[in-house]
């Protein structure tokens, strides 16, 4: 969540650019807006398919490399939300940059509107765990177990709203990454928690970056949202 004096925008590459080249694309915007590089608080990528659990860890020891490289580690501990999903048409070739999240000086000193945050995806996997055994319904993708996914994932992000003092009222962008239908779901759950959030819901046609996670969310609170065109 942003600190007070401050608030989060959001900015999405078109088209997505590889890693190196979109990490570079972040320093430039940062410096034209005057803003060090540990303004950078939340990123989305898109991967070629999803990863093993094994290759999961390899990647997040490369990506948290150039996070070291830019300082931002705080206390030994990675600060930034993440995102990074395999879309099942379209995908790159190579992992990229999607969009990320930035901080800058807060512009309207007016307190009706609550800070901006911006939450990392998660899917059908306790918090912290990278366990295969705990993926909740692991290899079953019925609409029963899918529904069972899914419940499990609204409530990881129940708790994460909680923990930053906001609400689902309060999201500007709500996102569902996944491959299985979720019209089903609509009705029976998911409206009643993102109609809360006045503009609805996403859904990106979209595998979560773990094979065998069948259900993703992320949630954000941004003041602006931008395109930057590559």
């Amino acid at each position: 969540m942003a600190s007070a004096g401050f608030e989060i925008e959001h900015a999405r590459l078109h088209p997505a650019l590889p890693l190196k080249a979109g990490f570079e694309r972040i320093r430039s915007h940062l410096a034209e807006l005057g803003r060090p590089l540990q303004a950078l608080c939340g990123i989305e990528l898109r991967s070629p398919k999803p990863f093993t659990f094994e290759g999961f860890a390899r990647f997040n020891a490369g990506y948290l490399d150039i996070l070291k490289s830019w300082e931002i580690l705080l206390d030994g501990m990675n600060p930034v939300a993440r995102t990074n999903v395999a879309p099942e048409f379209g995908a790159p070739a190579e992992p990229s940059l999607y969009g990320f999240s930035y901080t800058v000086a807060r512009k309207s000193s007016n307190k009706r509107w609550p800070a901006s945050f911006v939450l990392a995806g998660a899917g059908e996997l306790p918090e912290g765990s990278l366990d295969p055994e705990q993926v909740v319904r692991r290899g079953e993708t019925s609409p029963e177990a899918i529904e069972e996914k899914a419940r499990f994932v609204v409530g990881i992000f129940d708790e994460r709203l909680r923990a930053v003092g906001a609400t689902w009222r309060d999201a500007t962008a709500v996102n569902v990454y996944t491959v299985h239908d979720i019209h089903r779901l609509l009705g029976r759950f998911l409206l009643e928690r993102t109609a809360a959030a006045p503009h609805g819901l996403t859904w990106h046609y979209a595998r979560p970056p773990i094979l065998t996670i069948e259900f993703e969310m992320d949630v954000r609170a941004s003041r602006r949202e931008i395109v930057l065109y590559t």
